[in-house]
């Protein structure tokens, strides 16, 4: 059997699917490829099912503090593991719903099976309905990326998770061990943590979430500590067994000293490998440590190939993936003869990041010390979030909001946050650094009273000598 397309995408999350709907929405002839499921890992073992996960934590962990807020509840808080993954693959298979049915929406072909290049704008689909040949005009590869193993200790799915058996755990961990404090590793310490288990965090860099600004690093440590955990930094697990009741690891600290511990379960959450081998790349795209090369647009170096999201150098973030879908698409189109597009290429320095761990980070843009490093005079605006009324009133006065300027210009350069909801705050940051915005724009942007977002005020006019309420 064989087919013709205007573009085929060779994977379906979050920046294939969202490729694919562009193209049927400019008039293209379009099919996506999927070995698994619609909605790839973010929506069906990621972002989406993890935040059902954290929702159930924190909703517990609001309980465990009822008094705080002036309730009584009755008896002891109990969490129900096995209800509360329920609930969360239960989120993941209605999104995956929602993707199929945009997919019949749009009028865009599912190819299930294991799709292979064997050209440019060719390939075949190993699948139920046996083999498959596909040509286009453009194909798309969306094939995403998966979690890297420890090298001398892979994981087993009972003792040593990756981020999908922490997803669905075979059973509670009482005592358990994250490698890698990113944004994956150190979401499934807290959730863990506020469900009741004693984590210990062990990050081989001097600070936990070591892309974010330095005092985003230093609150969250003293906010986890604070909460039970034990961190540790500049450490460095060198060895990993597991046995029928858990895990032996031998544990060397900062000051050099080895110590074995034991563990019920182990998180493993050292980075991704892109989903690249075997696939026919080999002669086809400019490969970086299995990362396909693009450039701003998501072409490779061969004509009528394409590849966006986590194949793709980074950020690795669905966000991004799912933008240099519709970049790849509109840009697909201009190329098809659609004279109305006018596609803009990726600015990675307005990339948001979001880690839902508790108390939540969210950041865009330069740190205070990359600002400096690439020689800016820079003004600084910090405000501490107990300096906020709605945050008092909620019980979250624990955080705070930090921005970044050029000296010179008044230039936006970075915003950092830690503390309640500010994974919902951050895109007002996001809008201002994309219309270039400067200091004199959101100083006189008028913020509303009570919010949490009065705080990206203050932050701003701290900057500049004007801050208000602290």
């Amino acid at each position: 059997m064989s087919a013709s397309y205007d573009v085929i995408v060779l994977g379906s999350g979050p920046g294939g699917y969202v490729a694919a709907i562009r193209c049927a929405q400019l008039g293209l002839k379009t099919a996506i490829v999927e070995r698994e499921n619609l909605g790839g890992i973010c929506l069906n073992w990621g972002c989406i099912p993890t935040k059902a996960l954290l929702r159930s934590a924190e909703i517990k962990h609001y309980m465990d503090h009822a008094a705080s807020y002036g309730l009584k509840v009755a008896g002891t808080i109990e969490a129900d593991l096995d209800a509360v993954v329920k609930r969360s693959r239960g989120v993941a298979a209605q999104l995956n719903r929602g993707v199929t049915g945009l997919m019949k929406k749009n009028k865009i072909t599912v190819h299930m099976g294991e799709g292979t290049l064997t050209g440019p704008t060719s390939l075949t689909v190993k699948g139920e309905k046996g083999e498959e040949k596909l040509t286009a005009k453009h194909v798309i590869v969306a094939t995403g990326a998966r979690a890297r193993d420890l090298p001398f200790a892979p994981a087993d799915g009972k003792r040593i998770w990756t981020y999908r058996t922490a997803m669905t755990p075979p059973e509670m961990p009482k005592k358990l061990l994250v490698i890698g404090s990113g944004a994956i590793g150190i979401e499934f310490a807290s959730f863990y943590n506020d469900m009741g288990a004693e984590v210990t965090v062990v990050e081989m860099l001097d600070r936990i979430v070591p892309v974010e600004d330095k005092d985003v690093s230093t609150f969250l440590e003293k906010a986890l500590t604070k909460q039970g955990m034990t961190i540790m930094t500049g450490a460095g697990v060198e060895d990993l067994k597991a046995n029928a009741t858990g895990v032996k690891a031998k544990i060397k600290d900062k000051a050099g000293e080895v110590s074995e511990q034991d563990f019920n379960h182990c998180i493993v959450a050292i980075g991704i490998v892109p989903n690249t081998e075997n696939i026919g790349l080999e002669k086809l795209a400019d490969m970086d440590r299995g990362f396909i090369q693009i450039d701003p647009y998501g072409r490779t170096k061969s004509k009528g190939l394409w590849a966006i999201g986590d194949c793709t150098p980074g950020p690795w973030l669905a966000h991004k993936a799912s933008h240099e879908g519709v970049t790849a698409a509109e840009a697909i189109a201009k190329e098809l003869g659609n004279k109305d597009m006018h596609p803009h290429p990726l600015d990675r320095n307005n990339i948001p990041g979001c880690t839902y761990c508790h108390p939540q980070i969210a950041s865009v843009g330069m740190t205070e010390a990359k600002a400096k490093e690439a020689g800016y005079a820079v003004k600084v605006g910090n405000f501490p979030f107990i300096g906020n009324g709605k945050a008092i009133a909620l019980g979250e006065a624990e955080g705070f909001i930090k921005t970044v300027f050029d000296a010179k210009t008044g230039e936006l350069l970075g915003a950092h946050m830690i503390g309640a909801e500010v994974t919902e705050l951050i895109q007002g940051y996001v809008v201002g650094k994309q219309l270039e915005t400067t200091e004199a724009e959101l100083m006189q942007a008028v913020f509303p009273h009570p919010t949490l977002s009065e705080m990206m005020h203050e932050s701003v006019l701290s900057a500049y000598g004007r801050a208000l309420h602290i």
